[in-house]
C-alpha cells in the first residue's frame, strides 16, 4: 500500500506514526508551562517583599515545603479521578482536551497578583493535569499493536518532548523573571500551555484511532468502579482491612501535629479507599495471570514513590539550596536558580538515545534489560547522586559557599537515572495494566509519583531539624539498598509477569528504511 492512500492516522514519520509526534508537542508545551512554574515556585514563596525579583509571599522554608509536597502530590494524585472518567465517560482524547483548557485557564490565574488567584491558580493546574497527563501517556501506548516493540522507544521520543518543554521553560523562565518579575513567568508558561492545545486541536486527524470515547457496548461490559468497589461488603477479610485502615486514617487526621493534620487525614482516608479498591480490582481479574501481573505492577509503584520522592527534591530542598548556598556567578553573571533545573533536561535530550541504545544492546546481548531490572538500577543511579550534594554541603560548612559543580553532577546522575526508569515505567503500566483499567492504572502510576513529590516535600520539611547532610545520605542509602532489594528479587517477580515482555516482536531500525521485522534468534 503506497503512502499517499494511507489515511492520516495510519502515516508514519521517521518509523513512528505521525500521531506520536502530535502528542509529543502538545506535551512539551504542557511540560513547559507546568516545569516553568515548578521552577519558581518554592523560591517564590520564600522570597521576601525586597526581593530583587520583585515581592514574594514572604514565607518560611517549611511552609514552603509543605505546600510544595501538597501541590507536588495532588497535580499527580488527581490522574486517578481524571482516568476514571476518560475509562468511563469522555475516553482519554477528549480528557487531554479538557484538561488542557483547565490548564491554560490555571497559569493565566497565576499571572495575577493576588492572593487568591495564587491558590486558585494552583487549584486548577492541579485539576488540568489529573485530566491529561494519564491520559495523554495512554493514547501514546495505544499508538502501537501488542508486541510492538517500537513502543518503549516511541515512549522514548514522547519522553524527550515532554524534557524539551521543560528546558526551554528553566531556560527562559528564569530570565523572564530577572526582567519582568514572578507574575510574568507564570504568564509565560500559561502562554506555552496555549500553544500546546493548539497543537492538539490541529493533530486531531492524526490520532483518530485511539482514546475515543467508550462505546454503548464496552460500557454494558464493563464493570463499573462503583460496582467493584461494593464487593468490599462482601468479603469480610478484605471488609476488616478497609475498616481498619480508615479507622486509623480518621485517628491520624486528629493526632497529627502541625497546621497540615487536616491535610494527612484526608490523605490516610484516600489510600485506604485506595487500598480498598486495589484489593477488588485483583478479586475481579478473570485469570491468574492477569493477578500476578496486577501484583507486580503494584510494586513497581512502589518503585516509583521511592525514585521520585527522592529525584522531586530539585523543585523543593535542592532549588532552596541552590539559591541560598551555592554560588552562581559564572564570567560575571549571577545565574538564575530555575536554570540548574534545566541541567536535567539538557542531560536527558543529549544521553536518552546513548542510555536507550545500551539497554537495547544489552538485550539484544541476551543480557538482563527487562524493565524492573531498569527501574531498578535507575533508582540505584539517581540515588547515588546525592553524593554530590552531601560533598557540596560539606564544601558550604567549610566555605560559607558550594561550587556548582556539585549541582552539575547531582543532576547528571539524577538524568541518567530517570533515563533507565521513567520512560520504561510508563510503558511497563501498559503492557501489565487489564485493559479495561489502563487509564485507571495510568492514573494511580501517576498517583504514585505524586506521593513520591509528598514524601520529597517532607523530606524537605526534615532538612529544617536534621539539615541536609543527614537528608541527602539518608536518601543515598535507602534508594541503593530498595533498588538492590528489587533486583535480588527480580527472578520471582519475572516469573509473575508469565513473559509479558518476551512476547514482543523483535525488530531493527534501519535509518533510511526505518523499523523492519527480524527474525527471533
Amino acid at each position: 500500500m503506497s503512502t499517499a492512500s494511507l489515511q492520516p492516522h495510519q502515516k508514519e514519520l521517521f518509523g513512528h506514526p505521525i500521531g506520536l509526534y502530535v502528542l509529543f508537542f502538545t506535551e512539551m508545551w504542557e511540560r513547559f508551562s507546568y516545569y516553568g512554574m515548578r521552577a519558581l515556585l518554592v523560591i517564590y514563596m520564600i522570597a521576601q517583599a525586597n526581593h530583587a525579583d520583585g515581592p514574594g509571599l514572604g514565607w518560611t522554608k517549611l511552609e514552603a515545603y509543605q505546600l510544595y509536597g501538597w501541590y507536588v502530590m495532588l497535580v499527580y494524585v488527581v490522574s486517578i479521578p481524571g482516568g476514571i472518567l476518560a475509562d468511563k465517560v469522555l475516553g482519554q482524547k477528549k480528557a487531554v482536551m479538557l484538561g488542557a483548557v483547565i490548564l491554560v485557564l490555571g497559569h493565566g490565574t497565576l499571572a495575577l497578583e493576588a492572593d487568591w488567584a495564587f491558590f486558585t491558580g494552583l487549584g486548577l493546574i492541579v485539576l488540568g493535569v489529573g485530566c491529561l497527563k494519564p491520559n495523554i501517556s495512554t493514547m501514546v501506548g495505544g499508538l502501537y499493536k501488542k508486541g510492538d516493540i517500537r513502543r518503549d522507544k516511541g515512549f522514548s521520543i514522547f519522553y524527550i518532548g515532554i524534557n524539551l518543554g521543560s528546558l526551554l521553560a528553566t531556560t527562559f523562565v528564569g530570565m523572564v523573571v530577572a526582567k519582568w518579575g514572578w507574575h510574568a513567568g507564570f504568564g509565560m508558561a500559561g502562554i506555552a500551555m496555549l500553544f500546546g492545545l493548539i497543537v492538539y486541536i490541529w493533530g486531531q486527524k492524526y490520532i483518530v484511532h485511539v482514546g475515543n470515547k467508550p462505546t454503548v457496548e464496552e460500557k454494558e461490559n464493563d464493570i463499573s468502579i462503583i460496582k467493584i468497589f461494593s464487593g468490599i461488603f462482601k468479603s469480610p477479610t478484605q471488609l476488616a482491612i478497609f475498616i481498619v485502615l480508615l479507622v486509623l486514617s480518621i485517628y491520624a487526621g486528629f493526632t497529627f501535629e502541625g497546621v497540615d493534620h487536616w491535610g494527612y487525614g484526608a490523605l490516610f482516608i484516600f489510600l485506604s479507599f485506595v487500598v480498598g479498591l486495589m484489593m477488588m480490582i485483583f478479586k475481579s481479574l478473570e485469570t491468574s495471570v492477569m493477578k500476578d501481573r496486577f501484583l507486580v505492577l503494584l510494586l513497581s509503584f512502589l518503585l516509583v514513590i521511592v525514585f521520585w520522592g527522592a529525584f522531586e527534591q530539585a523543585g523543593g530542598l535542592m532549588s532552596v539550596y541552590t539559591e541560598t548556598k551555592t554560588d552562581r556567578m559564572l564570567l560575571g553573571y549571577l545565574i538564575p536558580t530555575p536554570m540548574f533545573q534545566g541541567l536535567n533536561a539538557g542531560f536527558i535530550i543529549l544521553f536518552a538515545v546513548w542510555v536507550a541504545n545500551i539497554w537495547a544492546k544489552r538485550k539484544l546481548k541476551g543480557k538482563e534489560a527487562s524493565s524492573l531490572f531498569k527501574m531498578a538500577t535507575g533508582t540505584i543511579i539517581m540515588g547515588l547522586g546525592f553524593v554530590f550534594m552531601i560533598f557540596a554541603v560539606k564544601e558550604f560548612e567549610a566555605n560559607g559557599s558550594s561550587g556548582m559543580q556539585w549541582l552539575v553532577l547531582a543532576y547528571l546522575f539524577h538524568t541518567i537515572g530517570e533515563l533507565c526508569s521513567s520512560p520504561v515505567s510508563l510503558s511497563f503500566v501498559t503492557k501489565l495494566a487489564p485493559v479495561k483499567y489502563a487509564s485507571l492504572m495510568m492514573g494511580l502510576y501517576f498517583a504514585a509519583t505524586g506521593l513520591g513529590g509528598k514524601v520529597a516535600g517532607i523530606l524537605g520539611e526534615k532538612s529544617e531539624h536534621f539539615g541536609e547532610y543527614t537528608i541527602f545520605t539518608g536518601i543515598v542509602i535507602f534508594t541503593v539498598a530498595f533498588g538492590l532489594l528489587v533486583i535480588a528479587l527480580l527472578k520471582p517477580l519475572k516469573r509473575l509477569t508469565h513473559g509479558v515482555e518476551d512476547e514482543e516482536i523483535e525488530m531493527h531500525y534501519d535509518e533510511t528504511e526505518g523499523f523492519e521485522l527480524a527474525d527471533k534468534q
